[in-house]
């Protein structure tokens, strides 16, 4: 039993989208891959079955671990969600208390996480950081780069 993970309706149609596509399609140019090379003979001394045959192993195990995945997920009812401190898809502004530089970004799961459209992991070391704070609140947070102290201005959807 993996771990229950949560995500946004759109996220976890893409992931369903995603696994239809390896299912039906990955699996039938496999097949085809396969066959193709069959047809040119002895299979003992043949590289393209071979890889062919790797390919479909790990097509599988991609399937069975997206299939998983799926199966944990939960779609967040954003209606829900508690804007008065930071949460998974809370969006989140925040300022650099060194630089004054502020950002807003909001928190999702580690599969939505994307940097470019300001969502970043609740698993990351900013999400955690930020997780559980309320607008007002101070965070330091350990970054690669080192410690970063960020205020917490507001906090929505």
């Amino acid at each position: 039993m993996g771990k229950v993970a949560y995500y946004t309706k759109e996220g976890l149609d893409k992931l369903k989208a995603e696994l239809n596509d390896l299912k039906t399609k990955g699996r039938a140019d496999i097949a085809k891959q396969i066959a193709e090379a069959r047809d040119k003979g002895d299979l003992s001394e043949n590289a393209e079955y071979d890889a062919a045959k790797d390919a479909q192993g790990h097509l599988e195990a991609k399937i069975a671990q997206l299939e998983e995945v799926v199966g944990n997920a939960r779609v967040i009812d954003e209606t829900s969600i508690d804007t008065s401190k930071v949460s998974i898809l809370s969006k989140v502004k925040i300022k650099n208390t060194k630089n004054g530089a502020v950002f807003t970004y909001s928190l999702v799961s580690e599969e939505e996480a994307d940097l470019k459209a300001s969502k970043i992991s609740v698993q990351s070391p900013i999400g955690k950081g930020l997780l559980g704070k309320k607008a007002g609140d101070s965070a330091k947070i350990q970054t690669p780069g080192g410690e970063i102290e960020f205020e917490i201005i507001e906090i929505g959807i």
